[in-house]
């Protein structure tokens, strides 16, 4: 039996009720049925996929046509999960009507059920603006991978109590326009906890502890397929890899000594040879 497609107004009914949910990133066709398969309640097509499926070294590279062709195959692939597209580096942050107009065509173009975006305070009225146009948001705060260069790189926030405050404030801001959560990337467990008790929408922790609403995770990292790099706050629930080379390696051997295709799995004909036929 399918499990029933979590709703927007599932967010703030699951914070009431102090009900959790996870979400993992999927960028294709397959790896979201297999999603959609299990007990997963939200899938977020990162922009992530600039460096699991693109070879990019960030996320700035990526573009508002690479979202849509990576999360069109996802909504097909997983229609009893809800699916997050992100936007882009460069697509909301030069005007409200610019953000508004590229939340449209990602909407339309993907028929994705909300769309994510990164900024706390400053990009509070953006967020309003998008969700007054009738799209689902999440926000996302914290460590901001698009922006990251001007936080220091690749490293945890909300470390002192004034930068604690402020993401408290950024969240408060972000729940006013209308969220239905927000993303909290790579801050201390104390500090993730604060957030998610300062305001009435879930708040999904990524490398945040265990005090959040919601985890999420980049499949490819959890998988143990993603080579790379693994950050701390990654767990590998499989580690796949190793064994997707094994597998090439075992195909390989068979081709060279003739062992594959075998007979079960070849095709039969009603003649042993065609010499006559050329």
């Amino acid at each position: 039996m399918s499990k029933k497609k979590m709703t927007a107004m599932d967010f703030r009914k699951y914070k009431q009720e102090g009900k959790i949910f996870t979400m993992v990133t999927a960028y294709d066709y397959t790896t979201a049925s297999i999603v959609d398969e299990s007990d997963v309640e939200t899938i977020l097509v990162g922009d992530s996929l600039g460096m699991t499926m693109l070879g990019y070294n960030s996320t700035v590279g990526v573009t508002m046509e690479d979202m849509i062709h990576h999360i069109r195959p996802v909504v097909k692939g997983a229609p009893n999960t809800f699916v997050v597209g992100d936007m882009p580096f460069g697509s909301y942050n030069e005007s409200i009507p610019q953000a508004v107009h590229e939340a449209n065509r990602m909407v339309k173009e993907t028929n994705c059920d909300a769309i994510k975006l990164e900024g706390g305070v400053e990009f509070a009225p953006v967020v309003k603006a998008i969700i007054q146009a009738g799209i689902p948001v999440i926000g996302h705060i914290g460590l901001t991978p698009q922006t990251a260069t001007s936080l220091g790189g690749f490293r945890v926030q909300g470390g002192t109590p004034e930068s604690a405050k402020q993401l408290i404030a950024d969240a408060k801001a972000l729940a006013e326009t209308g969220v239905l959560a927000i993303v909290v990337e790579c801050v201390p467990t104390v500090v993730g906890k604060a957030i998610s008790e300062a305001v009435d929408v879930p708040i999904i922790g990524i490398g945040a502890g265990n005090g959040t609403d919601a985890q999420v995770l980049v499949f490819h990292d959890m998988m143990g397929m993603y080579g790379d790099f693994k950050p701390k706050m990654v767990k590998q629930y499989c580690n796949l890899r190793p064994m997707i080379v094994d597998g090439l390696n075992q195909y390989r051997t068979e081709c060279m000594d003739r062992t594959f295709p075998g007979t079960e799995h070849s095709y039969g004909a009603k003649f042993e040879s065609i010499d006559k036929l050329y």
